[in-house]
């Protein structure tokens, strides 16, 4: 198998980290190559606990589920390319790109790399199931209002972010159900990818 590149797109609550930890364990288990994770928010919340002063700086708008200014996510997300990406290596982005501009320069990114045939998995799941999960993990930041605006930023930033992809060429966009088990949006993800 050559080595692929996944863009994952989901809704806070739709189960999207589970689905790109599943997915990569299936590509391990299948071929032995290293899965890249290039994930953002994770980034954000190592910047946070190091207390250093961008870490002071984003604390506030990262614990209310803001995005982030985009400068500093496309450096994040430069940052692992060019520390960790080697030819060889399977590529999986999580929360990134979350607005059209990011979607531009990550594009720009994953040509420099000479990425091709990009698969960009879009687990879809409507507001009423979102809010119903969200409010079951009882974060914090998990208010009916706090989950409300995170899905009207979600689909006016980071929905159109995924459209932007839809007639290039080279990305393909598959649309997943999210409201089933676990194990059947993985299943349909396997299906869906041809593996």
């Amino acid at each position: 198998m050559e080595p692929q590149t996944f863009v994952f797109f989901g809704i806070v609550g739709s189960g999207k980290g589970t689905q790109v930890k599943l997915l990569m364990d299936y590509l391990k288990a299948k071929d032995g190559r290293e899965c890249i994770y290039v994930c953002p928010g994770n980034e954000y919340r190592k910047l946070i606990n190091s207390g250093n002063y961008t870490g002071t700086l984003i604390k506030e708008s990262v614990s209310m589920g803001h995005l982030q200014p985009g400068f500093l996510t496309d450096a994040i997300v430069a940052n692992i390319l060019i520390s960790s990406l080697a030819p060889e290596n399977h590529l999986v982005a999580d929360g990134y790109p979350r607005e059209v501009t990011q979607s531009i320069n990550f594009e720009k990114m994953l040509k420099f790399y000479k990425r091709e045939d990009i698969k960009i998995i879009y687990i879809e799941v409507g507001k009423e199931e979102a809010m119903k999960r969200n409010l079951l993990r009882g974060r914090h930041d998990d208010t009916k209002e706090g989950i409300e605006k995170r899905f009207d930023e979600y689909v006016n930033k980071v929905l159109p972010a995924m459209d932007y992809f839809k007639e290039k060429d080279g990305y393909k966009i598959y649309t997943i159900n999210g409201e089933q088990s676990v194990e059947d949006v993985h299943k349909d993800i396997i299906k869906a990818l041809k593996f």
